[in-house]
């Protein structure tokens, strides 16, 4: 089965920070109609985002099942499904509390605000550590084996030559 967790990682990340800024503006906005319609769709990425969390975090306890890492990279990795986790139950708390507990075309309460923006806060440092974990650790990521190439003194070796790549033509130049 294939490691879905990489795609689906976006849609809450951007559904929340949208729902976030939009919810935002509800509150600040002075036109009642603009802030409405903010609210609305506020509310609705929120509940998507929600949603797709619940897909992320599914779709990342499934791809950590099969990996084979250090002992380093498993701790990282720990960190940040304790993070999604935490998250994630916000996430839908939240979701609930603003779908479920008032219109969805009402400006939404400071107190509601301030968690909204802890959560998207806890949501950028979730997908801080998942970045760390690919770019520092290589989880997830399969090792391709590099083919060594040498090129024999006196062959010419062309800027786009696939077998060439990385190499430095000034270095191998005829002298």
């Amino acid at each position: 089965m294939p490691n879905w967790h990489p795609l689906v990682v976006h849609f809450p990340i951007a559904l929340v920070l949208s729902a976030t800024a939009l919810l935002l503006a509800a509150r600040l906005l002075r036109s009642e109609s603009v802030a409405a319609t903010a609210a609305t769709v506020g509310t609705w990425n929120l509940c998507l985002g929600a949603t797709a969390a619940l897909f992320a975090l599914a779709t990342g306890l499934s791809a950590v099942l099969d990996l084979d890492v250090s002992a380093a990279a498993r701790q990282a990795i720990s960190s940040h499904l304790k993070w999604a986790m935490f998250t994630t139950l916000l996430l839908v708390l939240l979701a609930v509390w603003r779908g479920a507990g008032s219109a969805s075309r009402s400006r939404p309460s400071w107190i509601f605000l301030i968690v909204l923006i802890a959560a998207s806060a806890a949501l950028s440092f979730t997908g801080y550590r998942g970045g760390k974990n690919v770019y520092e650790y290589g989880v997830g990521v399969k090792k391709i084996a590099a083919r060594s190439f040498e090129a024999r003194r006196g062959d010419p070796i062309e800027p786009g030559c696939a077998h060439c790549a990385g190499m430095d033509p000034v270095k191998y130049a005829i002298t």
